[in-house]
């Protein structure tokens, strides 16, 4: 890394962190905007409530009708007693309620619980979650969760639900739990065709789920639970997740939604899409309710009141695992490409290509056979291995610029004048093209690398497997290790520091300070005096680095720790291993090969030349011009 990448990057880090300062808003602007929200929430809670009110009264009155009238449609079953009908296998057990006839409650087996302990995560109760079915009738809506179901087919993983119409009519809604964490149901309407008008195609469906906070960070949890959907044409999108989003509508018909958090998610999906137009919603929760997300999605779902063709839906209820996720589409019934395996987010299209041909492969097999931490430093010494070369290039390309740096300064000593820094630059790339050495190699590495640590910050966060994975004193990598904590939230570092992110940051501190001491030894002339002005920077970017790394998963800042480690390890190595006298004469021998046949530039050596070329004759027809008004001021006085 060059001086003028070490350069950009921090100032890329100042102006980050100082946007971030100075644009952050007063107490008192704070105060207003809470007050201004406060009101607006205030106003569209009385706007929801009066219109649910009117919806209440007038269902209320229709309910009523049907009551205190034994013939009315759907009237013995608007009385009953709700009963829990239970589905169960390996992964998961469903607890359907006979009121409704809707899954209430779902545990997920084999995944301890962080939150109070156990091996199985509750993924929503019935306090929490809801879905509701209404089919708009000639006299009165009829709504799923106001009737009373009598089962019947029950075994461990099939169930039939039927809602008495009277006169031999009825609502069927039949489950069958598969062998995995797929649940397939129908609904279908029974000598119900007369109940409906005859344009009717559609039900409404209303699901709402308040996602429960399953891991110890919620701060890092609820920045991965999202709201996600995936439109029918292909490919996936999601609320944001630090926004409140009321009733946003989707414009185009999607095929499944998902209630997701972190690692684990509910999703349901539709055999004949979702129309356009749907209404989703996801209400950021506070921190110690013990809840991320509230969710809402009002949609419509295909519906035939003949009865001859069901209503169908697949739920899943499980874990947000990339090789599982994807064995749900072949799984299902419905032939769908429904890329579920996209609710692990692995990054934009280069880190995700990394983390889903590479990352994935390589860690599924070496968890087969070490510890999650053991893998985590297999990976990095791994990826290491892989851009040695690339990385010792770059180091060579340095090395020779310090040993070459005695001869450039003498071949730029007569250009120390401020205005004469251009001609310098332009002498010292003629000087590194005489002897064959490219500056910008040193480059190349950090390209190469950069990706591969974006794609490791995307997969390590959703890496289910870490979770619950304990190593050294990391009691679970998924999430961060504190060495110190208190209740109060303080401003850039939150309520705890963490021993991994503290020890990555040290070792980026000192990869930055032999990096520096290298860098060093081949500056010449003024970038010498900037490079002392340099120092306090690398002081910044670890700091910048505990902000933002405080509350990532111990896994990930153990991963950083260790790979910065190894780079300062192998630059050390190099430097010790690296013979400049050796260098210097086999640069020697290239520069009278070179001399005795010249080559002209090529490549970036000859584009970088030429723009220097340029910019020094737009200077010195600058300088002409000032001069030549100068020179005008002064005749006219």
């Amino acid at each position: 890394m060059d001086k003028n990448t070490i350069i950009g990057f921090a100032l890329i880090a100042l102006v980050l962190v100082g946007f971030s300062y100075w644009t952050r808003p007063s107490e008192a602007e704070l105060a207003a905007q809470r007050k201004q929200d406060s009101i607006a929430a205030v106003m569209r809670q009385k706007a929801e409530k009066a219109a649910q009110t009117a919806r209440m009264a007038k269902q209320a009155a229709a309910m009523q009708k049907v009551e205190t009238d034994t013939t009315a449609l759907f009237h013995q079953a608007l009385n009953g007693k709700a009963e829990n009908v239970m589905l169960t296998n390996d992964k998961v057990e469903l607890v359907i309620s006979t009121k409704g006839a809707t899954v209430t409650t779902a545990y997920i087996k084999g995944y301890k619980d962080n939150i109070k302990g156990g091996n199985t995560v509750t993924l929503f109760r019935p306090q929490d979650q809801s879905l509701n079915f209404t089919l708009s009738a000639k006299e009165a809506n009829i709504s799923t969760k106001d009737l009373y179901f009598t089962p019947s087919n029950l075994t461990d993983s099939t169930v039939t639900l039927t809602a008495d119409a009277g006169q031999g009519r009825s609502l069927t809604i039949d489950y069958k739990l598969g062998r995995n964490y797929l649940l397939h149901s129908q609904l279908r309407a029974n000598g119900l065709s007369g109940v409906f008008a005859p344009n009717t195609t559609t039900l409404d469906v209303n699901w709402k789920d308040r996602c429960r906070q399953q891991e110890k960070g919620f701060t890092f949890e609820n920045r991965y639970a999202t709201l996600t959907y995936h439109n029918a044409d292909g490919g996936t999108d999601y609320l944001n997740e630090g926004k409140e989003k009321v009733d946003e509508a989707i414009e185009d018909p999607i095929d499944w939604v998902a209630f997701k958090n972190q690692f684990f998610s509910a999703v349901m999906i539709a055999k004949q899409p979702f129309q356009a137009n749907a209404l989703m919603t996801s209400i950021p929760q506070e921190k110690g309710s013990g809840y991320l997300k509230e969710y809402e999605a009002k949609m419509k779902a295909f519906f035939d009141p003949s009865g001859k063709t069901a209503t169908e839906f697949e739920y899943y209820y499980g874990p947000n695992d990339f090789r599982l996720l994807r064995k749900v589409e072949k799984e299902s019934s419905f032939g769908h490409e429904l890329e579920m395996q996209r609710l692990v987010y692995l990054g934009w299209p280069l880190f995700r290509i990394i983390n889903r041909w590479f990352t994935i492969y390589v860690f599924d097999w070496l968890s087969k056979w070490f510890p999650m931490g053991v893998v985590l430093i297999l990976i990095t010494l791994l990826l290491k291995a892989i851009t040695y070369p690339m990385v010792k290039k770059s180091y060579m390309s340095s090395a020779k610029m310090r040993v070459l740096k005695p001869k450039l300064d003498a071949a730029t000593a007569q250009y120390n004048k401020p205005e004469d820094q251009m001609k310098k630059q332009q002498a010292m790339m003629q000087e590194y093209a005489k002897y064959g050495v490219s500056p910008l190699s040193g480059c190349l590495p950090m390209l190469i690398q950069m990706p591969i640590w974006i794609a490791m910050f995307n997969f390590v966060p959703n890496a289910i497997q870490l979770r619950g994975q304990s190593f050294l004193w990391m009691n679970d990598l998924s999430t961060y290790d504190p060495i110190f904590e208190w209740n109060k939230n303080l401003w850039l570092i939150g309520d705890h520091l963490s021993l991994t992110c503290i020890l990555f940051c040290g070792a980026q501190l000192i990869y930055s300070w032999i990096t520096m001491q290298l860098q060093k030894d081949q500056m010449v002339g003024q970038q010498a005096e900037q490079m002392k002005m340099m120092q306090w920077m690398m002081l910044l970017m670890p700091l910048m680095f505990f902000f933002i790394f405080n509350d990532y998963s111990s896994g990930l800042n153990f991963y950083y720790f260790i790979s910065l480690l190894f780079s300062a390890i192998i630059m050390f190595v190099l430097r010790k291993t690296t013979n400049d006298e050796k260098l210097l004469a086999i640069l020697e021998a290239r520069y009278k090969e070179n001399a005795a046949n010249p080559k002209k530039m090529s490549g970036m050596m000859a584009r970088m030349q030429a723009m220097q070329e340029a910019q020094q004759r737009q200077l010195e027809e600058t300088r002409r011009k000032q001069e030549a008004l100068r020179k005008k001021r002064e005749h006219k006085d």
